[in-house]
This record gives structure tokens, C-alpha cells and sequence, in this order.
């Protein structure tokens, strides 16, 4: 079998080290973004019975705030592996503060799917670049360097609910433009980063020095059949994640009847768990291998998932933690192995893989709205049960790493 092999593109001697500083501003920065995406589908209730909308409708709002943040992404990555654009990340934030707005004054559902709009075209500038900048600050270290900069977006993600909870729910949808200001501290942050990236690509061009990266020796047709089963497992992971997500709070209101503020207390719980499972696959895939991390974080979900939609209130809420946790640890073990199938690509395998996950989140969310519709929401639920079962296919992929001592 076939087994990677280290290339330096100069005979300098390169010392990494990673910059806990910028990963950590990354990482808030990611918090700060993904919170703000997390006010959208934790406000669903409450634009559902004010303006009379269906699961269909809200299912667009998501499919049309996932394009936008989807479709850009691998064409920003692609530009910005050729030409770095360090200030690109407050840009896409400023995009992310127009839709925020927007979105707090939005009274018909055509100007929320506008608003909702700005908001993804912000995600599609800041997550493939940001994840370069992650991997510029790794010092060799990229997937634990990948699972800090993802435990900050899951961490966002979780505080949305909570937040909708405690300040939208009670004081209505206007409320949403005082996010404003974690948009503006974002802002601020990343051109902070900025500053830093700009200094660091000109010290790379400078002195004509290519960072260390991992490179494969397999056939471009087995890199394209391994990228396919990574794509298949991101589609496994975020259709499950867009049942959650999306529609986990409208099945908590319609098959235990509880309050619109207990079912965020719930989808805080289940999010809350995916920030807190973030952390352990990028650093058990850097020590034991990628792929064993990818296998277990998808088909480890599976028994949790199955048991979901037979178990009462009490189980549901103990079930959805190991469910959060465990699949939480996958995208970053499958966004590195990727770069790594693809090295020198950093950029354009972040947009890729990120424009998917937020496109499969998008078209899950639209379809299963439609099926909720039709069939109701516990059906939904059932059906979406089996999609981790997915994860057996990650056996065909090959073992791109060597082993780990």
C-alpha cells in the first residue's frame, strides 16, 4: 500500500511553531460568526407563527441561506490559495452585519430570504480563508490547529438557541439587530488577524521558503474516488445535523408539547455537545490517524440516532448528548485528510468541503421540510435515524497516513 511521504520545496530548515494566539482569535472569531448564523434557525419558531409560514418556507429560508454560504466557498478558496487576501475576513464579516440588520426589520418572507442571503455570502468569504489562516498558525499541527478553529464555530452555534431563548423569544424578532455588535467585534478581530496573515505571507515570499506539507502518492483517480467518499460522508453527517438543527425544536413542541423555550433549552444541550466533541478529533486524528477518528465520529452515531425517535422526553435529552459529541469530531479529521489528498490546496479543499457541508445543510433542511409537510415531523425523524449508518463506507478509503508511533 501506498504510504504518504513529508516534501520540502527548499532545502531551508523550517521550525513551526504553532501560534496559539491567532488560533485563538480565529477560534473567538468563529464563535462570534457562527453565532450569528445560529439566530437563524433558532428563531424559526417564532417567524413560523408570526407570519404564518410553513415547514416549507422555513426549509427555503435555510436551503437559501446555505447556498449563499455554500457556492462561494470553494471559488474564494481557489482565488485566495493563488493570491492570500488577509483582509478578507472583516469583509466578509461587514457582509455578515448587513444581513443581521436586514434580517431585524424583515417583515415578508421574500426580504428574509434577502437578508438571510447577505448573511451566508459573509459565512462563504470567512470559512475557507479563516481555515487557511488555521493552517498558516498550525505549526505542523492541523488538525488539532482545525478542531480549535471549529470548537469556536460549534460553540457560536450552540449559543444561538440560548441566546434566542432568553433575549429573542421574549422581547420579539427586532431584537436580532443588537447582535449587531458581536458582528462589529468580529470585524475588529479579524483585522487584527489580518495584520498578522499579511505579515506572514510576506515573510513566506520573502525569503522563498514553502511550509512542510504532507504529500500523497496515489493515483489522481483514487484521490478523486476518496474525495467522493468524503463527500458522501459530509452529506451523511450535515442531512442528519439539518434534522437537528432545523426541525429538532418543532419535534420536541409537537410530540411532547413543550414550551418554544424549553425546546431551545434542548437544541442548546444537543449544540452545546457538538462544541464540546469538536476538540477530539483533529488531535486523536494528528496521534492515531484520520480515517479511525472519521469512522467512528459517523457510525458511532448511528445506535444514539436509532434510539432517538422511540425514546421519551428524559432519554431524548440524554441521547442527544453523545449524538452532538460524537459527530462532532468528524469534519475536521475529514477537512485534513482531504488537504492532505490534495496538498497545496489548503484553500480550495476548505471551500469545498465547507460550501458542501453548508449545501447539504441547505437542500437537507428544504427537503425535509417538504417530508415534514406531507408525512409530520416524527416521521422526519425516523427516517433521518438511519443516515449515519453512512459511515460503513468509510473502510474504502485509503490509508493515506502513516502509522503513528
Amino acid at each position: 500500500m501506498s504510504t504518504p511521504m513529508i516534501e520540502n520545496n527548499t532545502t531551508s530548515t523550517i521550525i513551526e511553531k504553532t501560534v496559539f494566539p491567532i488560533l485563538f482569535a480565529l477560534s473567538f472569531s468563529h464563535l462570534l460568526n457562527d453565532t450569528i448564523q445560529s439566530l437563524i434557525p433558532a428563531i424559526y419558531p417564532i417567524i413560523k407563527t408570526s407570519y404564518g409560514l410553513s415547514f416549507s418556507q422555513i426549509g427555503l429560508i435555510t436551503l437559501t441561506f446555505q447556498l449563499a454560504a455554500s457556492l462561494l466557498q470553494p471559488f474564494v478558496g481557489l482565488y485566495t490559495d493563488k493570491k492570500p487576501q488577509p483582509y478578507s475576513l472583516a469583509v466578509g464579516m461587514g457582509f455578515t452585519l448587513i444581513g443581521l440588520v436586514a434580517l431585524s426589520q424583515s417583515t415578508h418572507f421574500y426580504t428574509m430570504l434577502i437578508s438571510v442571503c447577505f448573511i451566508g455570502i459573509g459565512s462563504s468569504i470567512f470559512h475557507p480563508e479563516a481555515s487557511r489562516m488555521a493552517h498558516a498558525a498550525s505549526g505542523g499541527k492541523r488538525g488539532l490547529a482545525q478542531s480549535v478553529f471549529q470548537l469556536g464555530g460549534n460553540a457560536g452555534s450552540s449559543l444561538g438557541p440560548l441566546l434566542a431563548a432568553w433575549i429573542i423569544v421574549p422581547y420579539g424578532q427586532f431584537s436580532v439587530i443588537w447582535f449587531s455588535v458581536i458582528a462589529l467585534l468580529a470585524i475588529i478581530i479579524l483585522s487584527y488577524v489580518g495584520n498578522w496573515y499579511k505579515g506572514f505571507v510576506i515573510a513566506k515570499n520573502k525569503n522563498k521558503v514553502a511550509i512542510q506539507s504532507v504529500v500523497n502518492q496515489f493515483s489522481k483517480k483514487k484521490v478523486i474516488f476518496a474525495i467522493s467518499i468524503l463527500l458522501l460522508l459530509i452529506f451523511s453527517k450535515y442531512f442528519y445535523m439539518a434534522s437537528l438543527t432545523s426541525y429538532f425544536t418543532f419535534y420536541l413542541i409537537d410530540k411532547f408539547h413543550v414550551s418554544v423555550q424549553t425546546s431551545q433549552i434542548y437544541l442548546f444541550i444537543f449544540l452545546f455537545s457538538v462544541a464540546a466533541g469538536t476538540l477530539l478529533g483533529g488531535p486523536i486524528g494528528d496521534k492515531f490517524g484520520r480515517k479511525y477518528v472519521i469512522w467512528a465520529s459517523i457510525l458511532g452515531t448511528a445506535p444514539f440516532a436509532l434510539l432517538l425517535p422511540h425514546a421519551n422526553l428524559f432519554w431524548v435529552g440524554v441521547l442527544i448528548v453523545p449524538i452532538g459529541m460524537i459527530l462532532a469530531s468528524a469534519f475536521s479529521a475529514i477537512l485534513v485528510y482531504a488537504q492532505e489528498l490534495i496538498p497545496g490546496k489548503v484553500g480550495l479543499v476548505a471551500g469545498l468541503f465547507f460550501g458542501f457541508a453548508f449545501g447539504m445543510g441547505g437542500i437537507g433542511s428544504a427537503l425535509l421540510g417538504k417530508l415534514a409537510d406531507a408525512k409530520g415531523i416524527e416521521y422526519v425523524f425516523s427516517i433521518c435515524a438511519f443516515l449515519p449508518l453512512i459511515g460503513l463506507i468509510t473502510g474504502f478509503l485509503p490509508n493515506i497516513e502513516a502509522k503513528k508511533k
